[in-house]
């Protein structure tokens, strides 16, 4: 291992484990681990101790940010059920097939007027980078139980599915950029790699691991520590054969992640399982820690450099991001179903920018796009924001929004947030177990 190697693990290890040492004070503070591992990126990169450069470490940071996000594609689909949308999935869908598209619109046309010399396929991307949301940036506006289960189920539920159906516009808009790499093969090859045979992928290995598991703990052929290795292996493989297939194994983890899910389920239930273990928790945890130390390295290779050269355009750009391109589309998906306009504004308000962003964001840099400085500095204003104003915001406004619904409920008992939520939502679907 090289001295610069060297001092970068040995930085990285340092801020892990001076915030474990610190994590449960923090916990009942408005300061997040996005927040935490984000600044002290920005010290130990360029723009501070230079101890973490994309430009000398560029291996082993692809590895760890990507690996951390095929786990949580993965871990988050697998844990969606089909009964949650069908009682109360008319949120999570609306929000996925109607929202999403309409903010990716909505991103690509802002970028329009703000970037001019940009292409049309580079504004395209830049909407698709920014679409997806991570309820971890803003943790208690999900999790309070103060918020109405229907609420924070349909949140949670979005946030663990709108990455993976991101995914496609990604790509897509990213072969049709002349001079990127993705770009050699076409949108048509793209499609069948990327798309395709990615998906194929991720049934096939998915759907086939889900029911050995499923078969292996159903005769007690397998402990309870090695079954959660086995969902680790099990996501891992789905991701590198997709990927040594020359297709997207982001696609297939995400893809993989429903099909297992679906194939244990229907295994026979074992007997005397405790009912707080489930076989995805360490997956989750360890996709966890390689999303905070992902947003260790954002900080250290996006946000530094972004801090050095402000411009009006980027922090314009990146307000109206987490506003009216949220928002906006949040409303019109939502219009019809008798929400009341506080459910809209705080479904709205919490669409956070989180690792797909900043994944997405580190791939365009790997795949050399021509506006990457541009669009680099766009995205890590913005996934910068999101991580500072939702972490410090989620708090109070669920304070303030339990009380409307419990004003809201007691004169109104039929109030459309306070019907046909899941029993078992806030148990269930609460979304990856993020190390907060």
């Amino acid at each position: 291992m090289s001295g610069g190697s060297a001092w970068t693990g040995a930085a990285v290890a340092a801020v892990t484990a001076g915030y474990a040492l610190v994590s449960r004070r923090l916990a009942s503070t408005p300061v997040s681990a996005p927040m935490v591992f984000t600044g002290f990126g920005v010290l130990i990169g360029p723009l501070g101790l230079d101890v973490l450069d994309l430009g000398h470490d560029t291996g082993p940071v692809l590895t760890l940010v990507e690996a951390a996000l095929a786990l949580l594609l993965f871990t988050g689909s697998m844990t969606v059920r089909r009964r949650d949308l069908r009682t109360s999935g008319f949120l999570p869908l609306r929000l996925l097939v109607v929202g999403l598209p309409l903010s990716i619109g909505a991103g690509w046309l802002l970028a329009w007027p703000l970037f001019p010399g940009l292409t049309l396929w580079e504004f395209a991307l830049l909407g698709a980078i920014l679409a997806p949301t991570d309820v971890a940036l803003g943790k208690s506006a999900c999790s309070s139980p103060r918020v109405p289960a229907l609420v924070r189920h349909g949140l949670n539920v979005e946030s663990g599915l709108n990455d993976g159906v991101a995914l496609p516009f990604f790509l897509m808009f990213l072969a049709a950029i002349p001079g990127t790499v993705a770009s050699e093969e076409g949108a048509g090859g793209v499609f069948r790699r990327a798309l395709v045979v990615s998906a194929l992928v991720g049934l096939a290995l998915g759907g086939l691991g889900g029911r050995l598991l499923a078969l292996s703990r159903t005769r007690g052929w397998v402990t309870d520590e090695w079954q959660q290795v086995a969902v680790l292996a099990v996501a891992f493989c789905t991701y590198g054969v997709a990927a040594a297939l020359d297709g997207s194994g982001f696609i297939a983890a995400w893809v993989g992640g429903l099909a297992f899910g679906v194939a244990l389920r229907r295994g026979e239930p074992v007997p005397g399982e405790p009912a707080t273990q489930r076989p995805s928790d360490l997956a989750e945890y360890l996709g966890g820690l390689l999303g905070n130390l992902s947003f260790l390295v954002f900080g250290a290779v996006l946000v530094g450099p972004a801090l050095e050269h402000p411009n009006w355009r980027i922090i314009a750009y990146a307000v109206l991001s987490l506003t009216v391109v949220r928002m906006l589309p949040v409303a019109l998906a939502l219009a019809g179903t008798g929400m009341r306009l506080p459910t809209v504004a705080y479904v709205g308000w919490f669409g956070p920018r989180g690792l797909a962003s900043v994944v997405f964001g580190l791939l365009m840099v790997e795949d050399r796009v021509p506006g990457t400085e541009l669009l680099g500095q766009a995205v890590a204003v913005t996934i910068g924001l999101s991580i500072l104003l939702h972490g410090m915001s989620a708090p109070y406004l669920a304070d303030r929004y339990g009380n409307w619904y419990d004003a809201a409920t007691a004169t109104t008992p039929d109030l459309r947030e306070a019907q046909h939520a899941p029993a078992d939502a806030g148990k269930q679907h609460s979304g990856p177990r993020r190390l907060r």
